[in-house]
């Protein structure tokens, strides 16, 4: 069974309180409900009740440069950046070529395991970045994906990664956790420390088999 969110997260923070304090510290205060509320009038539907949990433990990163919490060097984003974040995506969603290829689209994704057609749609929910522009969603479509974590960027579009970490937000969560108490490798990538006690994920082979080195 996996683990909840709440329970993986004491496990990520007691980690990042003894081997990246930086990191730790830069972990935002609960969000305001308010604000998460205000997230669902702009996307007009609920949050899925995981990311909910999330938001009211940690609202994101205070500072951008403390760390890296998930692997490629994504960030939790605020209830607020998620906001801003659906504004910008939604944005570049071709709703006409969506409605045209209709449940083709749908398919490609899914054989494929990206599309350029889904990117930007509004049922998308951002809840993390990384510097160059590229974005963690939450699917909120319903059907056999809704709950799924994808990798979303302007050139390949919406990708469905295939390790079992990305099956839901529960399931990122605990395989961090996982990650960092046991040090090993998370789908190519390692945990370490820099010198500033700040977490980051290292590129690794997949059958690599590293321990983590704490700076």
């Amino acid at each position: 069974m996996t683990a909840s969110i709440s329970e993986s997260w004491t496990r990520i923070e007691r980690w990042l309180a003894e081997y990246a304090p930086a990191t730790y510290a830069a972990l935002a205060p609960p969000a305001d409900p308010a604000d998460i509320a205000a997230v669902e009038r702009v996307i007009d539907r609920p949050l899925l009740k995981p990311l909910v949990v999330s938001l009211l433990r940690h609202d994101g990163f205070l500072d951008p440069f403390q760390g890296s919490l998930l692997p490629g060097r994504y960030r939790w984003t605020s209830a607020r950046e998620t906001a801003a974040a659906w504004h910008l995506l939604t944005g570049f969603y071709d709703k006409c070529e969506a409605d045209e290829r209709g449940e083709e689209a749908d398919d490609d994704f899914m054989k494929l395991g990206f599309s350029s057609v889904l990117y930007g749609h509004p049922q998308l929910i951002p809840v993390a970045r990384d510097l160059g522009g590229g974005h963690v969603v939450l699917d909120h479509r319903p059907g056999a994906d809704r709950g799924r974590v994808h990798e979303a960027e302007a050139v390949e579009g919406v990708m469905r990664v295939p390790h079992e970490m990305w099956a839901s937000l529960p399931a990122l969560m605990e395989a961090i956790a996982t990650s960092l108490e046991t040090s090993r490798p998370l789908n190519g990538n390692m945990p370490a420390v820099d010198e500033e006690q700040r977490l980051y994920w290292d590129c690794v082979p997949l059958h690599g088999d590293r321990t983590l080195h704490r700076s």
